[in-house]
């Protein structure tokens, strides 16, 4: 959980400093995104009508010119048939001074020429918009390109060409028209969008700042649960993460705590077994061995004058029972001061140093070991704690397991440190009542190194304590306990 709020907190903190330049942040926000990509979406639904009312319209255009010019085709080809059959009603003055009074025919240009090809008579270019055309490309797309028609009367040829400039130029003004009103159109969009989702987004602001201020370690901000449905959603999910996580460092640091006392506790614990070890081997183990060395004196003495049996069998006692009490007392501080590793010496072999010795004074308990801690020695704590479990686990089997067997092992994989130790005996129930004080200090240890204990009564019988010791990723070789 701590790794998990370190996490959130360098993101949040690594990312808050770095706000863009005002112009940075408004070309990538969210507003401008969504105000362009409404805006976009209108120009594509205007550009899409324009291209179908285009279509309508050159469909139109070509309708038109196409009615228009087949009623001039049909008038000239009466005036031209009437001056072929040579009647006095279409002389070639009178078709001329007709088709001048007629004067310009609506969407088309007329001319006549007589029998040498040259010009006698053209119909007036158009009054509306003269002088103002559509561009070239627009008028070419737009022309419905009708082949131009030819009609003999007499000695004049009048030659009919369908013109739609003029309606073409209309529909290029409509158009240009109407690009200018969806312009401003879009534009009214655009800002219209610009306030209304600015207004929207205004209380991702406060989202923002407390964000910002949670990212710094404040875990106690929290959002107002009220307005847009969605905004009430997402304060409440953010005030759910907030609560957590405060709830989280709350725990964290209670753990933390605990942990420290636990590792000053063990800490003066192993001070006190230190300092009784040192009074033990310079007090009472020199008090014994003079006590020896006494007791021996007297049974020289008592040999070198015999008639004293009695006091040569008791200082023959008292001797025996220095010498065992001699070995008690280099068995306690065997207990007090376990084996420790050296710079050439691992931990399987500090524990095996140990399990040899138990074993020889508790030769009724076949031992058997796997001990495997790797070729580097490893930090003094998880060596002190591996050798304390096993010690300890030792002592309960010789005291209360009633086993015949035990097994140690030690095995090392990518995941720690792995403590094992199994009996035979009568088994254990580590629910049932009070904790005693060597497992309840063995939990203590283990939970000072962030470790997990395991303890449990496996079908055959006998017990099993497990202990899972964490090692760092590249423990190094030269922490050594000393």
């Amino acid at each position: 959980m701590s790794d998990m709020i370190g996490t959130f907190s360098a993101v949040t903190a690594r990312a808050a400093p770095a706000r863009p330049t005002p112009f940075a942040l408004d070309r990538a926000s969210l507003r401008l995104r969504v105000s362009l990509v409404l805006t976009a979406l209108a120009a594509c639904l205007g550009l899409a009508g324009a291209g179908l009312w285009l279509r309508d319209a050159r469909t139109a255009i070509g309708e038109e010119i196409n009615a228009a010019h087949r009623v001039a085709a049909q008038w000239l080809d009466v005036s031209a048939r009437g001056a072929r059959d040579g009647d006095p009603a279409w002389s070639e003055a009178r078709l001329l001074a007709h088709l001048g009074a007629v004067g310009r025919i609506r969407a088309h240009q007329l001319e006549a020429r007589d029998a040498a090809g040259g010009l006698v008579y053209r119909s007036p270019p158009s009054a509306y918009k003269a002088g103002h055309d559509a561009p070239a490309w627009f008028a070419r797309w737009f022309d419905p390109e009708l082949p131009p028609l030819h009609f003999a009367a007499g000695k004049l040829t009048l030659s009919l060409q369908a013109d739609a400039s003029r309606a073409i130029v209309d529909l290029w003004d409509d158009l240009a028209a109407a690009t200018g009103r969806s312009l401003l159109a879009l534009a009214g969009l655009f800002a219209g969008c610009w306030f209304a989702i600015g207004r929207a987004l205004k209380p991702l602001d406060s989202v923002m700042a407390a964000l910002d201020r949670t990212g710094q370690g404040r875990f106690d901000t929290r959002l107002p649960e009220h307005g847009p449905a969605e905004l009430a959603h997402l304060a409440r999910a953010f005030n759910g993460m907030a609560t957590r996580l405060d709830q989280a460092v709350a725990e964290n640091v209670r753990l933390t705590q605990e942990q420290a006392v636990a590792r000053a506790v063990t800490e003066r614990l192993e001070a006190d077994r230190c300092a009784i070890a040192r009074e033990l081997h310079d007090e009472l183990g020199q008090s014994i061995t003079a006590v020896a060395a006494l007791a021996g004196a007297i049974v020289q003495r008592c040999g070198v004058q015999p008639g004293s049996p009695e006091i040569r069998q008791s200082a023959g006692v008292i001797r025996d029972v220095a010498s065992r009490m001699h070995d008690d007392v280099r068995a306690l501080l065997t207990r007090l001061r376990p084996p420790r590793q050296t710079a050439r010496e691992t931990l399987a072999d500090a524990l095996g140093s140990y399990l040899e010795a138990w074993n020889k004074r508790h030769p009724d308990i076949a031992l058997s070991t796997q001990l495997f801690a790797g070729p580097h020695p490893l930090p003094d704590d998880i060596t002190l704690t591996a050798l304390r479990v096993v010690q300890e686990s030792c002592t309960n089997i010789a005291r209360h397991a009633q086993a015949s067997r035990a097994q140690v092992s030690l095995l090392r994989d990518a995941r720690g440190l792995i403590v094992e130790i199994s009996d035979n005996g009568r088994g254990i129930e580590p629910a049932a009542g009070q904790a005693g004080f060597g497992l309840t200090g063995m939990r203590e240890r283990i939970d000072a190194v962030a470790g997990r204990l395991e303890i449990s009564s496996p079908p055959g019988g006998g017990t099993r304590i497990r202990a899972h010791l964490p090692l760092p990723i590249d423990p190094a070789p030269a922490s050594v306990a000393s």
